[in-house]
């Protein structure tokens, strides 16, 4: 059996137990202006139909006494490593997949803490005694299941499917539920008729395959109650990622260059305190009417330079036909691994000294900012920027 383990509105919630003016109230974690966007909202927000990535304003047009707080990534990341350790007391299996959620494999963990229910019971209440905050627990014998469980009895529930409810569940859960199904996949569902899971049946594996590609053959496995994902204590992260949204909407390029060089030093100082470097680099614009792109591009040779990701991420802009004014910009880079796993040794020499020499510079950076703040050094061409971050700038998807 597999526990997945989710904070509830975990931001919001680390805020409202910190500050006792807030508790009860409609909380929000973001920036203050009008083109912020909410990071994360209790749950007395959600009551007025708040949620994650919602501009603000439109936040105020549901709830005229909504309470905005900027955000404190490190006081989250603290709170999230004592959770984290909770959960590794009760099985050696824990994999982190996010700053607030985590599966944890118990399977013969049963004899020491007991039955599954009873393990998510002692996590809850443990997580509860330590930090004030509740969570929500979903109990599966497969993996994706868990994940869902965990989401049907929130704030602060527990969910167990047991292994003789699997067929009925899977036949009857909603498809855009399953994990990995997003707007364009739901478009595709819509045309052939796909409401439930089970429906995925319907359909041959060649026929799945020439719709979804790779993803074809995992929702027919999933359709059958098939899911050989395991829980990975060795999870490496599968992106890193930084976007702003702008105080007004832009249209010259040296600004928006600008934006991609701020985000790129980002990203960058992330991969390099993971100790990770990339392989593929990715830029996300969102334009004044709301509809976003993305781009991406494969590199020849992993990097983890705050430079080198600027350069590959400018290039993919300029690339771009702009037609709309630009609203948000992001960055981000994919295809992670250790910075220290074996490479081919590269064929042309002066541009692998010139990423090492890049890379030096970015350490005494680096190793400047972790002692007097983030901000303290910077490019020059960043001195006149002018835009607002978002409480979670420096975010990571996975």
């Amino acid at each position: 059996m597999i526990l997945h383990i989710d904070m509830d509105a975990f931001f919001a919630a680390v805020e409202q137990r910190d500050n006792p003016t807030l508790k009860n109230k409609p909380v929000i974690i973001s920036g203050n202006s009008k083109r912020s966007v909410v990071a994360t909202a209790s749950y007395e927000a959600r009551k007025f139909g708040i949620g994650s990535a919602m501009p603000v304003f439109q936040a105020k047009q549901k709830c005229d006494h909504l309470i905005i707080v900027p955000g404190n990534m490190k006081k989250y990341r603290a709170d999230s490593k004592k959770i984290m350790e909770i959960m590794s007391h009760f099985s050696p299996l824990v994999e982190q997949v996010s700053i607030d959620e985590a599966y944890v494999d118990i399977e013969g963990c049963e004899r020491l803490f007991g039955s599954p229910e009873d393990i998510a019971r002692t996590i809850k209440k443990q997580i509860y005694n330590e930090l004030s905050l509740t969570c929500s627990v979903g109990i599966a014998p497969l993996k994706f299941l868990s994940k869902i469980a965990s989401d049907m009895n929130k704030p602060d529930g527990i969910t167990i499917i047991k292994r003789s409810q699997v067929k009925d569940v899977v036949f009857s859960l909603p498809i855009q539920k399953v994990p990995g199904i997003g707007k364009n996949t739901m478009k595709i569902m819509k045309i052939l008729q796909i409401k439930t899971l089970g429906d995925i049946n319907k359909f041959s594996l060649p026929i799945l395959t020439r719709k979804f590609g790779k993803m074809g053959q995992k929702l027919l496995e999933l359709s059958n109650g098939i899911d050989p994902s395991k829980v990975e204590t060795n999870y490496t992260r599968k992106s890193i990622s930084s976007e702003t949204t702008l105080l007004k909407d832009i249209f010259d390029f040296e600004t928006i260059k600008q934006m991609i060089l701020d985000r790129s030093q980002i990203v960058g100082r992330e991969l390099r305190k993971k100790n990770l470097v990339c392989e593929n680099v990715v830029i996300k614009l969102k334009f004044s009417d709301f509809s976003q792109i993305t781009r991406s591009k494969k590199l020849d040779t992993s990097i983890c330079s705050s430079s080198a990701i600027f350069n590959e991420a400018l290039s993919l802009y300029k690339k771009i036909q702009l037609k709309k004014r630009i609203r948000l910009v992001g960055v981000g880079v994919t295809a992670l691994k250790d910075k220290n796993t074996p490479v081919q040794m590269q064929l042309i020499q002066d541009l692998d000294r010139q990423k090492k020499q890049w890379e030096s510079v970015d350490s005494a950076v680096d190793s400047i900012s972790e002692k007097f703040g983030t901000h303290i050094i910077k490019k020059a061409s960043l001195n006149e920027i002018n835009y607002r971050r978002k409480p979670d700038a420096g975010k990571n998807s996975n």
